[in-house]
């Protein structure tokens, strides 16, 4: 059901979103859901980072250390997990400002589905070649948004010209959570807690 979900959002994401809202599913299939797609990105980074090593330009292969790459992809999936959470709560509480009504679940299943094709840019990670994975990243981001304004009014049951001012707020909360999280991972590296390398 989650991999039918997964093509459906690529295939046809408008019909997609028709069928997730039909269904009117569980918190539960939700969780597993975003779950089991973060798993993805993070055993990839794990994989290139200690076992491909990560080549930035002309240099050599950088590697992590193997107790540094699984601290790194444990934070990593922590960190989608918490992401996804916060962009459910916002889309949540945001939700009565443009008249529409949802469920926690409802706004969960937004923030997941939406999400996916962020996370799933992670794969990238396999060849890793920092402008390869930016512009993966980019592009996830880029389909991640498509989704959110097409699934918004479907979803929250607005019209389309509320559900895009809608769906704008919540790309901007995103933006913002994005360079929150970039602000304290920098912070938490410079506090002692940078990774080792070989």
């Amino acid at each position: 059901m989650i991999l039918n979900h997964i093509w459906g959002l690529y295939a046809h994401p408008r019909e997609e979103w028709k069928s997730i809202d039909a269904r009117h599913e569980s918190m539960t299939f939700a969780l597993s859901h975003i779950l089991i797609v973060a798993l993805i990105p993070c055993a990839a980074a794990y994989y290139a980072s200690a076992v491909l090593g990560w080549s930035i330009g002309a240099r050599e292969e950088t590697y992590l250390t193997q107790s540094s790459a699984i601290t790194m992809a444990v934070a990593m999936y922590v960190g989608i997990i918490v992401a996804a959470f916060a962009l459910a709560y916002l889309i949540h509480w945001m939700a009565k400002t443009f008249g529409a009504a949802p469920t926690f679940t409802q706004s969960m299943e937004l923030a997941a589905y939406t999400a996916t094709p962020a996370i799933m840019s992670g794969v990238a990670a396999l060849y890793p070649e920092l402008w390869f994975v930016t512009m993966a990243f980019l592009a996830g981001v880029a389909y991640s948004v498509y989704l959110l304004y097409s699934g918004v009014p479907i979803l929250m049951h607005i019209p389309e010209e509320r559900g895009f001012i809608y769906a704008s707020s919540v790309v901007t909360a995103g933006l913002i959570m994005l360079v929150v999280l970039m602000v304290t991972s920098a912070m938490v590296w410079t506090n002692g807690f940078m990774p080792q390398f070989m």
